[in-house]
């Protein structure tokens, strides 16, 4: 019979050789993620997906990174957006959209809520009162029906199916709080921020946000 110090020995040299493991696959999947982004989202997104304002969004941004669900990323890409210029990419199948995903998180510098974000309640605003915020603070960005680049903006289309379809009310708050930094999105929450909007006209925002693909 082994001693058991022996044992314990062994599953730890076992543990190790098996995180060492995950972990250079892990780095496989990232590498091979990069050079699928490479081939496929550079051209819109630019390098390191740090996008470019006015023509596409940045997609290593770490509030988004942070607020964003695995699920969130991959139907985007597999979806695309339409009535932007995302198209779908659901060709690439379901492991490729998944090693670009991966690639996207390798650039995380805050730790991922998505799961606490998307459990977050949701609105129960006026969707009047969110219209008069919405026209005069995110349309200036985001376009008066939230078309977005179409308009001449230089925010996304966060009037679209494509994009309120596949978020939840905690993801919208949570960016017009907060913002994203190194980006035009700044936040609107807290005396910092560019308005000072309290929780109940967030929600009358999101609301309204909820009729535009309606509209």
């Amino acid at each position: 019979m082994q001693h058991p110090s022996a044992l314990a020995s062994f599953a730890l040299v076992l543990s190790g050789l098996i995180c060492t493991h995950a972990f250079a696959a892990d780095q496989a999947t990232i590498k091979t993620g990069e050079a699928l982004y490479n081939q496929n989202c550079s051209v819109c997104h630019q390098a390191d997906a740090i996008g470019k304002p006015g023509f596409a969004p940045s997609l290593t941004n770490p509030e988004l990174l942070s607020i964003a669900s695995d699920k969130f990323f991959e139907s985007t890409i597999r979806d695309g957006r339409p009535g932007t210029g995302m198209p779908p990419f659901a060709h690439l199948g379901r492991k490729k959209i998944k090693a670009i995903v991966a690639y996207l998180r390798s650039h995380s510098k805050l730790p991922n809520r998505a799961s606490e974000v998307d459990a977050e309640p949701e609105s129960h605003g006026d969707p009047r009162l969110g219209k008069q915020w919405f026209d005069d603070i995110c349309s200036t960005c985001h376009g008066k029906n939230g078309d977005g680049y179409a308009s001449g903006g230089t925010g996304t289309a966060i009037g679209k199916k494509g994009f309120l379809g596949k978020v939840s009310d905690g993801f919208i708050r949570e960016t017009i709080r907060h913002g994203r930094s190194n980006t035009r999105m700044l936040g609107f929450s807290d005396a910092a921020g560019l308005a000072h909007l309290s929780d109940e006209e967030i929600d009358d925002i999101i609301a309204y946000m909820r009729t535009l693909d309606k509209q």
